[in-house]
């Protein structure tokens, strides 16, 4: 269980505590004083949480805790007292008391309090463990693959300017993840990082969340609201699929990409802000406006540096390592640490295109992580659709098809083996409305 400290300078209390606590499986040590109570924890063992009296004769409960935050900070220590004023519970809770409890006190009170304590122990110590496994695990901007280093180049380049920088790719690629890393590269990193998706709202909504709004402008708008433009004043705004963007936001978009100036839905000031603009589409823009559904004079400006990140079949180089670095967090998350690929399940993974990229990946790697039985990922761990070639083609033909028939095969797969709709958007790394709509440009039943 837990290793405790129980300080007090009433033997009755220590001991009747150390009993109870003993009892509950915990391992015991007690002090009578402040000083002996140090002495204790500078030895071998490490205390998970010191119960301590406030009122002794040598040193105060205070002064112990204080020290105690200064020698082990990863102790907890609750601190018990006769005299339970707000002075002295204010005066604990600002010197790193985990808790403060007045006697008379009923040792499930005590039981209670420990239970939470430990509780918020473990989790910071989970999140250490994610940090520093997430530190040792790479970066999944690592790569192996000259197309990806040439990418990184050329982005940590446009990052020092204020250019408008359009990110083109598959879904599922990590155009989230580039804009991103581009806002923390630039001198703007200081300032938000604003995302929105232009799927997931309808077309006021949208308006209302880029450009803000006036009270009483639409049913619902019961106060004045800022949007995201104005919201990300000095730093970046990452629109994702703005292919979505319905015309007359369009309009309204291109009019602020020119003079970044706007107004709000239903106002009449006209607002200034100093916002960079990062847009992703995984549709072919140049297609959309020979398709009449997208301004080409947005287009032009949106197309400042255009950024191409590739599909994950195009770099199969970094498969396994990303692999490796999404196994690593997942298992800490997942509280299975240790957890490592077979050769056989490793060979699959390698074999298999990705038409959900490396979305795909991360989401088969997290159900492996927590499916798998052992500390070793097998093949028999991996979805079936895996070992599945799209649409009766080999998987390593795929490239010969366009960016739409291997989504629409990839969607088409994914339904077969989902047994509900939200299943399926979760496989994909999608949302719900966006799979219908989906659905419905690819005509899928």
């Amino acid at each position: 269980m837990a290793n405790l400290l129980v300080v007090d300078d009433e033997k009755n209390i220590r001991s009747g505590l150390a009993k109870f606590l003993v009892s509950g499986g915990h391992q015991v040590a007690t002090a009578e004083c402040g000083p002996r109570a140090l002495a204790i924890l500078t030895g071998e063992q490490n205390f998970d949480l010191v119960l301590t009296d406030y009122q002794m004769a040598e040193m105060n409960g205070l002064e112990l805790l204080k020290q105690i935050k200064q020698h082990h900070r990863d102790t907890l220590v609750i601190l018990m007292t006769a005299f339970g004023t707000i002075e002295n519970a204010v005066a604990a809770m600002k010197a790193g008391a985990y808790d403060y409890v007045t006697k008379p006190f009923s040792l499930v009170q005590i039981q209670h309090l420990l239970d939470r304590a430990l509780e918020v122990k473990n989790l910071r110590s989970e999140v250490r463990e994610l940090r520093s496994a997430i530190d040792s695990g790479g970066s999944v901007l690592d790569t192996r693959s000259h197309l990806m280093v040439a990418l990184f180049e050329m982005a940590r380049q446009a990052a020092g300017s204020d250019a408008t920088i359009l990110l083109a790719g598959e879904s599922g690629t990590g155009k989230n993840v580039l804009a991103r890393q581009i806002h923390d590269w630039s001198l703007r990193r200081e300032r938000p990082f604003v995302v929105v998706n232009c799927t997931t709202l309808s077309e006021h909504l949208l308006e209302s969340e880029l450009f803000g709004h006036m009270r009483g402008s639409f049913t619902g708008a019961v106060k004045d609201k800022p949007g995201r433009l104005e919201a990300a004043d000095g730093g970046t705004v990452f629109l994702d699929e703005i292919a979505d963007l319905v015309p007359s936001l369009q309009t309204k978009f291109l009019r602020f990409l020119q003079e970044q100036r706007f107004e709000r839905l239903g106002g009449q000031q006209t607002i200034s802000v100093d916002t960079r603009i990062i847009a992703a589409s995984n549709r072919d823009l140049q297609g959309e406006v020979s398709a009449g559904r997208f301004r080409a004079d947005l287009f032009y400006r949106l197309n400042v540096i255009p950024l191409r990140v590739p599909a994950l079949r195009e770099r199969p180089e970094d498969i396994l390592a990303l692999a490796k670095w999404f196994l690593v967090n997942a298992g800490a998350r997942n509280h299975r640490a240790g957890l490592e690929l077979s050769p056989e399940a490793s060979a699959a993974l390698t074999a298999y295109t990705w038409p959900g990229n490396v979305r795909e990946l991360r989401n088969v790697i997290e159900r492996a992580s927590v499916l798998s039985r052992g500390t070793v990922i097998e093949r028999d761990d991996l979805p079936d659709m895996i070992f599945q070639p799209l649409s009766g083609r080999p998987l390593n033909s795929s490239t010969d098809a366009t960016l739409d028939e291997v989504e629409a095969d990839h969607i088409r797969r994914v339904l077969s083996h989902a047994s509900t709709l939200d299943e399926a958007a979760d496989t994909l790394g999608i949302g719900i409305a966006t799979l219908w709509r989906k659905r419905k440009r690819y005509h899928i039943e």
